[in-house]
């Protein structure tokens, strides 16, 4: 997705400070109090400087940039090269085209998926700590499995997301792991000689004896291969659907695929599409499907709020929103999910929505979908019923 207001032809930048004001978060949501690049990005670039001044061309990787400001940053300011970049989530992957894009450094890297292509011979690797630590577990294995055994990894994030418990999580796979001074509220962890044991033990699976379901879930995956509550209540209600025979149902946000099985085991005859903007989720909800015998009804697709779905194509859609933007608390996802599939149902299709009470989306869901009733609720979660208006 390329953004209509970027500039056609990029001229050199003089310096950091130049290049992260160019960067931009679209096509994620943007908005006075989110941005593009953040002090933990620059603090990685320094603590790494020395490496990768050093680096030769493809040994340098990075996982999990934002919007891409370690990769413009390691290709910009470092002259790095052949840079493989991993993303979990699509947005963060399209704005890091975008920015390359704006910068002339789109020959400077490619996009692999998470494992051996990504990591095979890296000898840098530049990372924002995910927030869980189950994808930093699985990152930290793969890495110490795939990359040069004198690999140096980066992780830095911001102190308030930072605990003690990243630093044991990596230090199960590296032998040695150290935190850099702090800078403006962000740290590193730096992580280096890999132990020879590690072995990769993601994705990981659980049994849901009380709905007949097992779950697989990569690390990322919100909940791992858990149940979450808002899941749950609205796996409960699945019973009440009485939508008449629907062809084309999607799990909108599918996260390991719960809700995706559940809905192909109910409805024999619906094609059933599992979209997620995370790569992880895609991939667990594939293998969730395959492990309860329904592999074949169910397909996964990696978008951003269902925009490659066409319009007026789908009747059923089962939704339980974030309600983060990374670490920050906005609504402006859950938003575009609505708007999302409004535009994607049939007149007449349906989409049952769970989020926690005081989120308050009821007239935001009557806006963009049309009438909307309340199915069930608990003490915490409430699920909606918005049928599209004709």
């Amino acid at each position: 997705m390329s953004d209509p207001t970027a500039v056609s032809d990029p001229t050199a930048v003089s310096d950091a400070s130049e290049m992260f004001d160019r960067l931009r978060r679209f096509p994620d949501i943007e908005a006075p109090n989110l941005f593009a690049v953040d002090a933990a990005d620059r603090l990685i670039l320094d603590e790494a400087a020395p490496e990768l001044a050093a680096a030769e061309t493809g040994s340098v990787v990075v996982i999990g940039d934002h919007h891409g400001a370690l990769t413009a940053g390691a290709a910009v300011l470092h002259g790095a090269s052949g840079l493989r970049v991993h993303q979990d989530g699509l947005t963060g992957e399209l704005a890091l085209a975008n920015n390359a894009r704006e910068l002339g450094i789109t020959e400077s890297y490619t996009s692999e998926q998470l494992g051996s292509d990504l990591l095979s011979g890296a000898k840098v690797v530049l990372m924002q700590l995910p927030r869980s630590l189950a994808a930093l577990a699985e990152i930290g294995q793969l890495i110490a499995v795939h990359a040069d055994p004198e690999v140096r990894v980066f992780a830095g994030g911001r102190d308030k997301h930072i605990t003690t418990a990243m630093n044991q999580v990596l230090a199960e796979s590296f032998s040695e792991v150290r935190a850099s001074r702090g800078r403006q509220k962000s740290r590193v962890l730096i992580a280096e000689t890999p132990r020879p044991d590690v072995t990769v033990t993601f994705p990981t699976a659980a049994r849901l004896d009380e709905f007949d379901l097992e779950v697989i879930a990569h690390g990322p995956v919100f909940a791992g291969a858990a149940l979450d509550i808002g899941t749950r209540l609205l796996l409960e209600n699945l019973d009440k659907i009485e939508y008449r025979d629907p062809s084309v149902v999607v799990d909108l946000g599918c996260g390991s695929g719960i809700l995706a099985t559940a809905l192909a085991q109910r409805l024999p005859n619906a094609k059933v599409i599992a979209t997620d903007q995370s790569s992880a989720a895609v991939a667990s909800a594939l293998a969730t499907a395959a492990a309860n015998g329904v592999g074949d009804r169910v397909s996964g697709l990696r978008d951003d709020a269902a925009s490659t779905l066409a319009d007026n194509s789908v009747d059923l859609i089962v939704l339980n929103p974030p309600f983060h933007l990374g670490a920050a608390v906005h609504a402006g996802a859950a938003l575009a999910m609505f708007a999302a599939a409004g535009r994607v149902l049939r007149p007449g299709g349906q989409l049952w929505t769970v989020f926690n009470k005081h989120l308050g989306y009821r007239g935001a869901l009557k806006s963009a979908i049309g009438p909307t009733e309340t199915i069930a609720s608990n003490a915490k979660f409430i699920v909606l019923r918005s049928t599209k208006s004709a």
